[in-house]
């Protein structure tokens, strides 16, 4: 209990000073509209836009908008192309589309690979299996996408996996300080136990094959929740009916104004 205890400390400290560094980064408006070009592929590859109504996909779009006119995307050994941009976006803004003020911090730059690579941000050779990475140390505020996974995710509408929306995930609970599974500075304290107590749980289920969550999830707590919250955008239907407990705590952080 007192270790339970000492993490909602160092995560109510963690908001704090996100609040603050929030109000000090706070980005441009940006007045130009979303390219028409960009809402046809929002509207043929992006369920969770296509299930928005008329004014929340122009809240969107704007959100969009300036996510792309404050974080670079470079292609490296590869072309950057509008869908690119546009699935990048979105994957930003879709996690924390139930926050209005919210903007990355965190993050400058997506650097684009054509697919997989290593530890090393190799793209030939062996034990390339890395297909998304939020960067630390010298790559910090930098996050490394597989082009072809990004797409991939989207064309597959039955998948419960989106390697863009994991990384984002990370991102957004990083903000609080550290990546932990406990992203306090969305999650209201009074859900954070019971979110520890489901997280782990659930880890263990995974780990004795008795649950369809993706067993990457079981790697640690930082991964469970990107991976779960991948499942929560991909296929939230399935996720209400098989893991309805689980569900109910996702909308408790994602879209807390929501009655679950």
């Amino acid at each position: 209990m007192n270790v339970i205890l000492m993490m909602i400390i160092v995560a109510v400290a963690g908001v704090l000073l996100y609040t603050i560094f929030r109000k000090q980064k706070a980005p441009p408006v940006i007045a130009e509209p979303l390219p028409e070009t960009y809402k046809i592929i929002l509207q043929q590859e992006v369920p969770f836009y296509q299930q928005l109504s008329a004014l929340q996909r122009k809240v969107f779009e704007q959100r969009m908008q300036q996510f792309l006119a404050t974080v670079k995307i470079t292609g490296v050994k590869t072309v950057v192309e509008d869908i690119d941009r546009v699935l990048i976006a979105a994957s930003a803004i879709i996690p924390i589309f139930n926050f209005e003020d919210w903007h990355y911090v965190n993050l400058n730059e997506v650097l684009l690979y054509p697919d997989s690579f290593n530890h090393d941000f190799e793209q030939t050779g062996s034990n390339r299996n890395i297909l998304g990475m939020v960067g630390t140390g010298a790559m910090n505020n930098v996050m490394i996408l597989s082009q072809f996974e990004l797409r991939q995710a989207f064309s597959n509408k039955t998948g419960k996996n989106n390697t863009a929306i994991h990384e984002f995930v990370h991102l957004v609970d990083k903000t609080d300080g550290s990546i932990d599974g406990v992203p306090a500075f969305i999650l209201d304290k009074q859900y954070i136990l019971p979110w520890l107590q489901r997280m782990r749980q659930e880890i263990e289920l995974i780990k004795d094959d008795q649950s369809d969550i993706d067993s990457y999830g079981a790697s640690n707590e930082s991964e469970f929740l990107a991976v779960v919250s991948e499942y929560f955008f991909e296929r939230p239907e399935l996720l209400e009916q098989k893991h309805p407990e689980l569900y109910a705590l996702l909308l408790k952080i994602f879209n807390p104004k929501a009655e679950s």
